[in-house]
């Protein structure tokens, strides 16, 4: 059976789950308590050298990391991963947005508000982010405004990929009242079959 080495209230780690529902596929969890240290143990390194959740291991024992690319793998030949050359590049653009110019302002703003409760000496730090998150949710609005999904009118892993941390932005100080078109997009992906929240 597959594995999955992961925090339940991390967003990464939530694509995995996500995915894995969404394609009806059995699996483990074994939860990592990330502010506890467990990614660096020698048992977990020799899983992700990077240290980092999640990791998907394999019945074989091989183990993935990298969020994005674990979802690729888990997404070949099926529906979530279009095969036309354009498409699947213009996923490939969204999950290269989302680690670039997503991920490092909303989910870190998030773990400052939400994991660490706002401390003052990461005050600073947080504002920055708050301006750069919003970009990146502009340039989502932008997109949403035109397509039903990310990629077009099709679902795709590009659609999981951003949402994880997108629909808990608010944990982040992130007013999605601002972006109808993501709280519209929100509600579609949500609609999804076998669709699974997040501490579900």
């Amino acid at each position: 059976m597959l594995k999955v080495y992961g925090d339940y209230n991390s967003g990464n780690c939530y694509k995995i789950k996500l995915m894995l529902h969404l394609l009806g596929l059995k699996y483990e969890w074994k939860s990592v308590d990330i502010l506890n240290g467990d990614t660096q143990t020698p048992e977990f390194l020799a899983k992700n050298p990077n240290g980092k959740v999640p990791v998907l291991e394999l019945e074989d024992g091989t183990c993935l990391w990298e969020s994005n690319a674990i979802l690729n793998y888990l997404a070949d030949g099926t529906e979530y991963l279009p095969t036309e050359p354009r498409l699947r590049t213009q996923v490939l653009q969204w999950q290269f947005f989302e680690q670039y110019s997503h991920e490092p302002y909303i989910a870190v703003a998030r773990f400052i508000q939400f994991y660490l409760g706002l401390p003052e000496e990461r005050l600073e730090e947080y504002r920055k982010l708050q301006k750069r998150g919003y970009r990146a949710l502009d340039v989502m609005e932008q997109q949403l405004q035109r397509t039903r999904y990310l990629v077009g009118e099709h679902f795709s892993i590009a659609d999981v990929t951003l949402y994880a941390y997108t629909h808990v932005a608010h944990q982040g100080g992130f007013d999605l009242s601002r972006f109808p078109g993501i709280q519209a997009w929100i509600q579609r992906v949500a609609s999804q079959p076998r669709y699974v929240g997040m501490l579900d």
